[in-house]
């Protein structure tokens, strides 16, 4: 599947994606995380691209996606998706993210929610404990001055099942290969976003899943279940695996998205006036 490319409109610069799936099909958007690019997603589209026009885009400065300006945080990054959308003449979507690329599906579906139909929140963290927030600061102050520690996130990301050596060994090649200035950049506004929209997931009114590894440490099932909750959604947790579950578990995943995708999109009152 080859990268595609659309000019975004001002300050944003070029986006490169990968698009799979039937013309006129409900339209189906994803997001990766940090240090990724929308290759993370070939299980997904192999299988969603079947019943859905598929598009997996490579986040600001990941892959072949221009960057956004240094220092940016998350509401930075929602603006950035909005011009995203609109470049793929998309109007409203499934909406799926992992990591961060969670934090920005959540911030866009508080911020915009007439344009999203359901939104999946793969891995996504959401109000962080004191020590975790603090520990993940310091990484993004680390990563920021370029110390950049490839071994670190995936002795926290994977375990030693076949299923999970294959999967680091391709997530290992994406992160030695992403530009250090857009990781520091998603990195810094990964570490501030867990908060930045937390506090309004009660407004959002289609339907939500959020999903995760049960051995994931820093998107714990806890935040799953928390996210679920407040927004009147619906949380799975995956036995036996961590932070790259639509990896190393993508049947699991895919059949996940599939019944999310079946879910009525009628608007739903919020979980709190």
């Amino acid at each position: 599947m080859t990268l595609k490319t659309r000019q975004l409109s001002e300050p944003f610069g070029r986006l490169c994606f990968r698009s799979a799936g039937s013309e006129g099909s409900d339209p189906l958007v994803m997001l990766h995380g940090v240090g990724m690019q929308s290759a993370a997603w070939e299980p997904q589209i192999d299988a969603l691209s079947q019943k859905y026009t598929v598009y997996a885009l490579d986040l600001p400065g990941h892959g072949e996606s221009d960057p956004i300006a240094a220092g940016s945080q998350l509401p930075e990054f929602v603006d950035w998706f909005l011009a995203a959308l609109d470049a793929l003449n998309l109007d409203r979507v499934n909406l799926v993210g992992h990591s961060m690329g969670a934090l920005i599906a959540g911030g866009f579906a508080v911020r915009y929610p007439n344009r999203v139909h359901r939104v999946a929140l793969l891995n996504g963290v959401f109000r962080r404990d004191d020590q975790a927030r603090n520990s993940v600061i310091a990484r993004a102050k680390l990563i920021g001055a370029g110390d950049f520690d490839l071994e670190t996130p995936l002795q926290r990301w994977f375990g030693d099942s076949p299923a999970e050596r294959t999967a680091r060994d391709k997530v290992a090649a994406w992160l030695a290969a992403v530009d250090i200035d857009g990781y520091a950049t998603a990195y810094g506004a990964f570490a501030q976003g867990d908060a930045v929209y937390a506090d309004r997931f009660d407004q959002i009114t289609c339907p939500l899943l959020a999903l995760t590894g049960a051995d994931d440490p820093n998107s714990t099932p806890e935040m799953a279940r928390a996210m679920a909750a407040t927004a009147n959604g619906q949380a799975v947790v995956v036995d036996n695996h961590r932070h790259m579950v639509n990896l190393t578990d993508p049947d699991t995943v895919n059949a996940a998205l599939f019944q999310w995708l079946k879910t009525p999109t009628q608007e739903r009152s919020p979980a709190h006036d």
